[in-house]
C-alpha cells in the first residue's frame, strides 16, 4: 500500500520506491494491476487454492441435464449449448473434468426402442401379478448350424485390407425350442431346418399342452393370443 501511495502521489521515482521497500518491478506492477482491478493489494482466495472455477453449480447441473437427455452428444455440442444458453465460454477439457467430478463417465451406449411405453409396461406387470410362479411358462427358440465363425476385426498395413483365409461350412441347420417353468425345462423339441408355423402349433398341441395342467395351459394360450 505504501508503494502504491508513493507512486500515485509522485513523491519518489519508481526506482527509489523499489529500493526502499525491497520490491521487484514485476511484483510492483502485479500489485498495481490488482489494486486497479479490485481496490486491494492482497488477492483473497477465501481458502480455495488454485484458479477459481468458471462453471457454477447451475452450469454443471445444466450439463448433467443435457447428458441425461442426450447421452450420445459430443463435448463440442455441450460446449455450444453452454455458450448459447448459459453464456459461459469454457474449454472441452473443463467440461470433461466437471463431468468426471460429478461421476459422469464415458461408456458403451445402450440403445432402446423409442416406441417403449412405460404405461403399457406397468399395465403388463399388473396383469402378470395375478399369477403365481407355478403358472408361468416361457418359450424360446434357438437355431444352430455348422457355419465357420471368424473374428470381425483384424490388423494390416495402411492402405491394405485385412484378409484371412478360412473354410466356409454352413452345414445343416437345426432349430430347438423349449419351455422353461419353475421346475426347469419341461418340454423340448429339435427339428431339422427352421421352426415353421405348423410345426410350432403341433409342438404346442402335442408336447406342451399334454405336459401341463389345465390352469397353466389356459394361461399359456392366453399369453400367446395376447402376443
Amino acid at each position: 500500500m505504501a508503494a502504491i501511495r508513493l507512486y500515485e502521489c509522485d513523491l519518489l521515482p519508481l526506482v527509489d520506491i523499489l529500493v526502499c521497500l525491497g520490491m521487484s518491478a514485476w511484483t510492483f506492477y502485479r500489485v498495481l494491476s490488482l489494486w486497479n482491478n479490485t481496490g486491494d493489494v492482497v488477492q483473497h482466495t477465501f481458502g480455495i487454492c488454485g484458479c477459481p472455477r468458471i462453471l457454477s453449480f447451475n452450469n454443471v447441473d445444466y450439463l448433467k441435464q443435457l447428458v441425461k437427455v442426450h447421452p450420445d452428444w459430443f463435448l463440442d455440442e455441450l460446449l455450444f449449448l453452454l455458450e448459447t444458453n448459459q453464456f459461459i465460454s469454457a474449454h472441452y477439457t473443463m467440461i470433461h473434468q466437471e463431468l468426471v467430478r460429478v461421476n459422469v463417465s464415458s461408456k458403451k451406449l445402450k440403445k432402446i426402442a423409442s416406441e417403449r411405453n412405460e404405461n403399457l409396461q406397468a399395465d403388463f406387470i399388473q396383469c402378470m401379478a395375478q399369477y403365481t410362479p407355478e403358472q408361468l411358462g416361457f418359450l424360446d427358440e434357438y437355431s444352430k448350424d455348422e457355419r465357420t465363425s471368424c473374428r470381425r476385426q483384424g490388423r494390416s498395413r495402411k492402405g491394405t485390407c485385412a484378409v484371412k483365409k478360412g473354410v466356409f461350412v454352413r452345414g445343416q441347420c437345426f432349430s430347438a425350442k423349449g419351455l422353461l417353468t419353475i421346475d426347469g425345462m419341461v418340454s423340448n423339441t429339435v427339428v431339422e431346418g427352421s421352426m415353421t408355423h405348423d410345426r410350432f402349433l403341433e409342438y404346442l398341441e402335442f408336447d406342451v399342452v399334454s405336459r401341463l395342467s389345465l390352469t397353466v395351459t389356459s394361461f399359456i394360450i392366453g399369453v400367446l393370443i395376447f402376443l
